[in-house]
């Protein structure tokens, strides 16, 4: 498949006239999400899930889902923590899920989700404190590609990660 010109994918809220029930990536725990579960958590305001299409199509070739979270201090690297005030509990947001249709891998939109995902946290956090972006990664593979991006480990898990938002304000500065 040849890659997509950037310019053409859009991501945007997830509508119930998006085709999700062909979306399928590596994890069938990701596609039944999108499938069966993502417009009732956007309804019941759970998440936030956006999808990557390219118009005028309304197939879905990726999506991500921001919430509000917290992370327990104790997570927090000591390096991080000494600038931090010694708060019990710190604000962030949480990636919880980014996927890409096996169709479209190797074309740049996971990298592609993951700018947009940085970029709205960060807008977000603009208007209601967030001090990083968590994400838990599903795999190793997760976990070296959110590294890849400067994503640090958390204290109590490899695969559980953070950007502090500082340091995605100097990448849209």
């Amino acid at each position: 498949m040849n890659a997509v010109p950037l310019t053409s994918w859009r991501v945007e809220p997830l509508q119930k006239d998006h085709a999700r029930h062909t979306f399928g990536c590596a994890h069938p725990a990701l596609d039944r999400y999108l499938q069966q579960q993502a417009r009732q958590d956007v309804e019941k305001r759970v998440a936030a899930v956006f999808v990557l299409v390219q118009p005028p199509e309304a197939q879905v070739l990726g999506y991500y889902t921001l919430s509000a979270s917290t992370l327990n201090a104790g997570e927090v690297p000591p390096e991080l923590a000494r600038k931090l005030p010694r708060y019990p509990q710190l604000p962030v947001t949480l990636l919880g899920r980014l996927a890409v249709d096996r169709q479209s891998k190797g074309q740049g939109m996971g990298q592609f989700l993951l700018m947009d995902a940085m970029h709205r946290s960060l807008q977000g956090a603009l208007a209601i404190a967030a001090m990083a972006l968590v994400v838990d990664a599903k795999d190793d593979a997760a976990a070296a590609f959110y590294k890849h991006f400067g994503f640090i480990p958390l204290n109590l898990s490899e695969n559980r990660l953070y950007l502090p938002m500082v340091t995605i304000a100097k990448l849209f500065d």
